[in-house]
């Protein structure tokens, strides 16, 4: 079989495709297999992302036998690409157990603590690469990079296995459409939404992965799956305050921010984040913003992207002790300008602590002698509780995601097959699970991937070998 990774669509043995034209009206017929000993199955995997790529590589390294291909209207693990600023956060390598490694996922929390990563999880994904030939390295806030720095060193190994096992990777078409015949297996059509001809796969197993693309619902729902209506999920926060916008480019290495939303909900919990912050043009950003818009997705989407921000710039300093450092401060810098000056237990760059003072009221030129304790008191509560009004959002390119899906009910964790549809499977983020930022949405490919490729792979292995004593070979 020919392995060129763009050429015409594989057509499998025994003329399982056909071509037709969308202007004729003639129904699909397959040729005729002759014997069993010539019918090799096949797998179409609808998607060339983390989750398709891998499940197809672990699928035929189960069962070389097994015909794969690989259908991708775009370019092959583009988001691998792009991720993590082109370095690809792999995974996280700070959650291993899977308790734990379940809190990350807003959408998925409750069911992945099961089987799901005990099967398939973080460890287990380093150690595939590693044994591939990509080298890893762990960086102390737990994401997981190769050592390369470069994303083109996943994608390349995944790629190259890919190949080396035979699976075929065919770019540039679209799955139309897609439905069960009397025998079971899946009748597919593949092609080009804006071309006449069209082509048609017979197919055992297929395994949808296309990440949140309209064309995975739309299949699912072609098979009786319903959809829960997706909604962006990691995405920055539009604030309208020309003086922040100023600051556009300070960090903060550890706030604490609390979303409010005009109609709260039982569900709010986890709508207070502690971690990195980061102010940009538009607003602010940062790991804490990013976890803050995934937790609070859907309530976001209802609230029209509108709420009120309310951060703490020093949660490892109280009220009253923040108050007592301005005071001391006061008393040993008193003939110092205000906004040349402050307690450096605060870890704040000059920039903002003099937008602090410009929110509080406070000029400049203000001697510290000068501050009244009304004056300090509202210092303080501006560090501990310093409100933004969030008007919008922005969009997280490099690992933007969203939240929404096949429901998880419908499909079994262990196997990932559908519970409508016998070997009918999904994977990644065509389901209703997302997660938060650093690498947990890419472990969710893997652990998906990898448990659906096995699963049919070993359906495929089973059916060849019974095939095999039947035939008495």
């Amino acid at each position: 079989m020919n392995l060129k990774l763009v050429n015409p669509l594989w057509v499998p043995v025994k003329a399982l495709l056909c071509r037709t034209t969308t202007t004729r009206r003639s129904l699909f017929t397959a040729t005729a297999i002759n014997s069993l000993a010539d019918e090799n199955e096949v797998l179409v995997v609808v998607g060339g992302g983390a989750a398709g790529v891998y499940g197809a590589i672990r699928a035929k390294t189960l069962s070389p036998e097994l015909r794969v291909l690989v259908i991708e209207k775009g370019r092959f693990l583009s988001k691998v690409k792009i991720s993590g600023g082109g370095r690809c956060n792999v995974t996280n390598g700070h959650c291993t157990e899977t308790i734990r490694l379940a809190e990350n996922y807003p959408r998925g929390n409750k069911e992945l603590k099961g089987s799901f990563f005990y099967t398939h999880g973080p460890a287990d994904t380093m150690s595939w690469f590693s044994e591939h030939g990509v080298p890893l390295k762990t960086e102390d806030d737990g994401r997981v990079f190769p050592v390369s720095d470069n994303s083109s060193s996943v994608v390349d190994c995944l790629l190259h296995e890919a190949t080396i096992r035979g699976v075929r990777l065919e770019r540039g078409k679209s799955v139309l459409s897609a439905s069960t015949q009397p025998d079971g297996k899946f009748l597919i059509k593949v092609g080009k939404r804006t071309a006449d001809v069209s082509e048609f796969i017979e197919a055992s197993y297929l395994l949808i992965a296309t990440g949140s693309s309209q064309q995975g619902h739309s299949l699912a729902t072609q098979f009786g799956h319903s959809i829960v209506d997706p909604v962006p999920s990691l995405f920055t926060f539009k604030i309208n305050d020309p003086l922040l916008a100023e600051l556009a480019g300070i960090s903060f290495s550890n706030v604490q921010a609390k979303l409010k939303l005009e109609h709260p909900r039982p569900d709010m919990s986890k709508l207070v984040q502690v971690g990195p912050m980061l102010v940009t043009h538009w607003g602010l950003s940062g790991p804490v913003i990013l976890r803050l818009s995934a937790w609070g997705a859907r309530h976001l989407f209802s609230s029209e992207y509108k709420g009120l921000l309310i951060v703490d710039f020093i949660p490892d300093i109280n009220i009253e002790t923040a108050k007592s450092l301005l005071k001391q401060h006061k008393l040993q810098f008193s003939k110092h300008k205000v906004s040349n000056t402050f307690p450096p237990q605060f870890g704040l760059v000059n920039r903002f602590w003099r937008y602090i003072l410009d929110r509080e009221g406070s000029s400049k030129d203000t001697l510290w002698a000068s501050l009244s304790n009304n004056s300090l008191s509202s210092i303080s509560d501006l560090l501990k509780h310093c409100t933004f009004q969030v008007t919008g959002k922005g969009q997280y390119k490099d690992e933007f995601v969203t939240a929404g899906g096949v429901p998880l009910s419908e499909i079994s964790l262990k196997t990932m097959e559908s519970r409508l549809v016998p070997n009918l499977f999904f994977a990644g983020e065509v389901l209703n699970v997302d997660g938060v930022t650093g690498g947990f949405n890419f472990q969710n490919a893997w652990s998906g991937g990898y448990i659906a490729g096995t699963h049919i792979g070993k359906l495929a292995s089973n059916r060849s070998s019974t095939e095999s004593k039947v035939l008495g070979l």
